[in-house]
């Protein structure tokens, strides 16, 4: 006699096909805050904000391998940076042009 044959059980992925780290809000905060830290006006702030993230981010990619998102937050960290780079220096560079007799 035959045993019956189990059905195989296949591992579940999500349906973004793991491009989107939703398992890692940190890097993701951190990737689209770095993008929109190169909007005029926005940038300084939103840059401050994005650099801590994104090293959270990868922070928790180091603890939990499993869970993805480091390249969302290396380019959260060099989008951030680059904006607060931008941004403050335009603005300083205005600061001092103001006081400028």
């Amino acid at each position: 006699m035959t045993e019956p044959l189990e059905p195989e059980v296949l591992p579940q992925g999500d349906a973004t096909g793991g491009v989107i780290p939703y398992k890692n809000m940190p890097a993701l905060l951190s990737y689209y805050l770095g993008l929109f830290s190169l909007i005029p006006g926005l940038g300084l702030l939103l840059g401050l904000i994005s650099v801590p993230l994104g090293v959270l981010g990868l922070k928790k990619r180091k603890a939990a391998p499993w869970v993805k998102g480091s390249v969302h937050a290396w380019v959260g960290i060099g989008c951030g940076s680059l904006g607060v780079l931008v941004w403050g220096g335009l603005l300083l560079f205005f600061a001092f042009a103001a006081m400028r007799p």
